[in-house]
C-alpha cells in the first residue's frame, strides 16, 4: 500500500466531490480546529471557502490531510519537518496521491458495478 498503514483504520473516503470540515475531522480523525492550524501551516492545504467562509474540502486535500497527520501523528515530524519533507518530496507525492486517488477510484467503481450487477440479477 502507498499510505502509511494507520490509514487502513481510517474510514473510506465516500465518493463526494466535496466534504465539511466535520466531515473531514471525522474521515481523518482530527479536530477541526487542528485542520484549521493546519491550513495556516501547510500552503498545499487550501480547501474551497465559499459563503460565510465555509471550508469546503475535496478528495485530495482528504489525502493530503492523512499524510500530514501521519508524518506528524505516525512518523513523529514536528510541523517544520513535516513541511520540509511535503515540500522535498511534493512532486513524488503529488504523483502518490492521484496514483492512490485512482485506484480507490477505480475499486468504488468496481463495487458500483458489483452492485448494479448483484441488483440486476435479482
Amino acid at each position: 500500500m502507498l499510505e502509511p498503514s494507520h490509514n487502513n483504520e481510517l474510514p473510506v473516503i465516500p465518493g463526494k466531490r466535496y466534504f465539511t470540515i466535520g466531515e473531514v475531522a471525522e474521515l481523518c480523525q482530527v479536530k477541526a480546529h487542528v485542520l484549521r492550524y493546519w491550513e495556516q501551516e501547510f500552503p498545499q492545504l487550501s480547501p474551497v471557502k465559499r459563503r460565510g467562509n465555509r471550508r469546503y474540502y475535496q478528495r485530495a486535500d482528504v489525502l493530503l490531510i492523512r499524510q500530514i497527520r501521519s508524518l506528524l501523528y505516525e512518523q513523529g515530524f514536528t510541523i517544520g519537518g513535516a513541511k520540509q519533507k511535503l515540500d522535498s518530496s511534493e512532486t513524488r507525492e503529488e504523483d502518490t496521491q492521484y496514483k492512490q486517488l485512482i485506484r480507490q477510484m477505480i475499486t468504488e467503481l468496481e463495487d458500483v458495478r458489483d452492485s448494479l450487477n448483484g441488483n440486476g440479477a435479482h
